[in-house]
């Protein structure tokens, strides 16, 4: 297996883990969600818009009116993503909120064999599923401190929500990442969120400047970390994998989130969670190994 083989994997991984810090990171800070959620997607949007316009400006110029808009769809539905699912964890319980935006795989398997046209075979949603399950273990590990019994129909329609936007974020970005580079691309995507994202932080009452200098430093992570090194890397990796193996391997975010959790806030993880989180990296084995098994030899020798 060569290099260029196991380079958008290894890349998914770094990701995935990259994604994992922004858990940690809202914990540290005392902003508002929205608030957080701006500057993370508005200072990502500041760092890769100049590479775009100084190394890119063709192939801005050369985005076709459709290119166009479903990026700005892409935008929105990440920034209505953020908000629903912080939204949702205001009227739901933990466990419910984080399982239903989990099942985010089900909406991109269904959406890339109706729109997209990709095959998923029957071991691939037999990985969704193992995925699936492991992510709700996982969020059933703080049952105790957040019965589902005490869920609203509110917040578990917000949760769905979620889920069913970043979905369709995954899936424009499968698709428009075929014809345009990554750095046009995200810069669209990016600013369209944070225009949105923006816009709620105005409509929920909130202050947009007045925030100490450690709460400007949290956000600059967030934009680095989840923001950069997380979406960013995501997207360029949406060109060379299904979208349905980019999405499953998303649900290694919480694993990673944990481990974190683990060293930096001394969260240690009770039996069902590190089940759960086992379960998680079953299922995601599961969805990449089919993928590499279902490789032609024409695609491996050209290592997409």
């Amino acid at each position: 297996m060569s290099d260029l083989e196991v380079t958008p994997i290894a890349a998914l991984a770094f990701a995935v883990f990259a994604a994992s810090t922004s858990a940690i990171l809202v914990r540290w800070s005392h902003a508002p969600s929205s608030v957080a959620a701006f500057y993370r997607v508005l200072f990502t949007t500041a760092i890769v818009a100049p590479i775009a316009l100084l190394r890119y400006r063709d192939d801005l110029s050369r985005l076709s009116w459709s290119d166009l808009g479903w990026a700005i769809v892409a935008g929105v539905a990440l920034a209505v993503h953020f908000a629903a699912w912080f939204e949702s964890l205001n009227y739901t319980s933990v466990a419910a909120s984080v399982t239903l935006v989990q099942t985010q795989p089900i909406f991109v398997a269904l959406g890339a064999a109706l729109v997209l046209g990709e095959r998923v075979s029957r071991e691939t949603v037999t990985g969704i599923a193992i995925a699936i399950v492991g992510a709700a273990a996982m969020s059933f590990g703080d049952a105790g401190q957040a019965p589902l019994a005490d869920a609203t129909l509110y917040g578990n329609s917000l949760a769905l929500l979620g889920a069913i936007t970043v979905a369709g974020y995954v899936l424009a970005g499968r698709s428009i990442r075929q014809r345009v580079p990554l750095f046009p691309y995200v810069t669209v995507v990016y600013t369209a969120c944070a225009l949105t994202l923006g816009l709620l932080v105005g409509a929920q009452g909130h202050a947009y400047l007045a925030y100490p200098g450690r709460e400007w430093l949290l956000f600059l992570g967030m934009a680095i970390g989840p923001g950069i090194l997380g979406h960013t890397i995501v997207n360029w990796v949406l060109k060379h994998l299904e979208s349905v193996v980019v999405s499953v391997a998303w649900l290694g975010e919480p694993v990673g989130s944990t481990l974190l959790a683990l060293v930096l806030l001394s969260e240690v993880p009770d039996a069902i969670t590190v089940l759960g989180g086992a379960i998680v990296l079953a299922g995601i084995y599961v969805t990449t190994i089919e993928r590499e098994r279902r490789r032609g030899p024409d695609e491996v020798a050209a290592g997409e």
